[in-house]
C-alpha cells in the first residue's frame, strides 16, 4: 500500500508513526465492524469508500463535474446490484459506463474500473459462505504487508525497488511484507477454517503481498504523472483513500476471482 514506506524528514525515521497508528486503528475498527455486521452496513461502507476513491481519481486528473457524477451514480448502482445478488447486472453497468465515458474522458473510464472492481469484489465476497472470514482474511493480508513493509523497510533500508516511481520502497520492505503476509494467511486460514493447506495458504499470502505492492506502485505512478504527493488529505498521516487502499484494490479482486473459479 502507498502507506507502507512513505518519505519522512531526515533524522526522523518514524516521525509520522503516531498519526498513522491512530488513523490506522480507527480504519481497521470501522472495517471489522462493517464486515461483522454485513448486509447493508457493509455495502454502504463499500459504496462510500469507492465513491471517495473515484472522487480522488477524478480530482487528481481534473475530470469535469458531469463526468464525475455519472461515474459516481454508476458505482453506487453497481454496489447496490451486487448487494442484492445481481452480480452480472453490476458488471454490465460498470462496463457500459466505462465504455461510454471512454469517449468523453478516457481517464475517467479507467477510474470507474479502478474503483468499481474492489467494491464489487468485497461485497460479493461478504455474501459468500464464510464471507466475513474471507473478507477479513484478504484485508488482514494487506494490513500485514503494509505494517511489515513499513517497519522492515525503515529499519533495514537497502536497495530500492523502483526509485523513479516510489523512492522509499525497498526490497527489504517487500521481503518483510511477504513474510508477514504468508504467516497471516496461514494462521487465519487455520483459525477461520478456510480449508487451505498450510503451505498453499502461506504461498498464497506471499503472492498477494506482491500484488498489494504492485497496487502501491501503480498508485504511486499515477500520483507522479499527476504531479501530486498524495491522492487526497482525508486521512491524517495516510493521505487520501487511494493512498490507504491501493493494496486492497488488486488483492480483493484476486481473492474474489479465485473463489469464483474454485466454485
Amino acid at each position: 500500500m502507498a502507506g507502507s514506506e512513505p518519505a519522512v524528514k531526515p533524522g526522523s525515521r518514524y516521525g509520522d508513526l503516531l498519526p498513522r497508528i491512530v488513523v490506522g486503528i480507527a480504519l481497521i475498527a470501522l472495517a471489522l465492524g462493517a464486515v461483522w455486521l454485513g448486509g447493508i452496513a457493509f455495502a454502504l461502507l463499500a459504496a462510500i469508500v469507492i465513491l471517495l476513491i473515484y472522487g480522488e481519481w477524478c480530482a487528481m486528473h481534473r475530470v469535469g463535474r458531469s463526468v464525475r457524477l455519472a461515474g459516481m451514480f454508476a458505482l453506487a448502482g453497481a454496489v447496490l446490484f451486487t448487494h442484492l445478488g445481481y452480480l452480472a447486472y453490476a458488471l454490465v453497468l460498470v462496463g457500459v459506463t466505462a465504455a461510454s465515458l471512454f469517449f468523453l474522458a478516457r481517464i475517467a473510464a479507467w477510474g470507474v474500473l479502478y474503483a468499481a472492481f474492489p467494491g464489487i469484489a468485497l461485497v460479493w465476497l461478504r455474501a459468500e459462505p464464510l464471507g466475513a472470514q474471507l473478507v477479513i482474511w484478504a484485508l488482514a493480508i494487506v494490513w500485514a504487508t503494509d505494517i511489515a513493509a513499513y517497519f522492515s523497510g525503515r529499519t533495514i533500508g537497502g536497495p530500492k525497488i523502483a526509485p523513479r516511481i516510489s523512492p522509499s520502497k525497498t526490497w527489504a520492505g517487500l521481503g518483510g511484507g511477504m513474510v508477514a503476509a504468508a504467516l497471516t494467511a496461514w494462521l487465519l486460514s487455520r483459525q477461520f477454517g478456510l480449508g487451505l493447506e498450510p503451505a498453499f495458504a502461506a504461498a498464497l499470502g506471499a503472492v498477494l503481498a506482491v500484488a498489494a505492492q504492485v497496487g502501491d506502485f501503480f498508485e504511486s505512478h499515477l500520483k507522479r504523472r499527476a504531479g501530486v504527493k498524495d491522492s487526497g488529505s482525508i486521512l491524517p498521516g495516510h493521505g487520501g483513500m487511494m493512498d490507504r487502499l491501493d493494496g486492497v484494490v488488486p488483492v480483493s479482486v484476486l481473492v474474489a476471482v479465485a473463489i469464483g473459479l474454485a466454485r
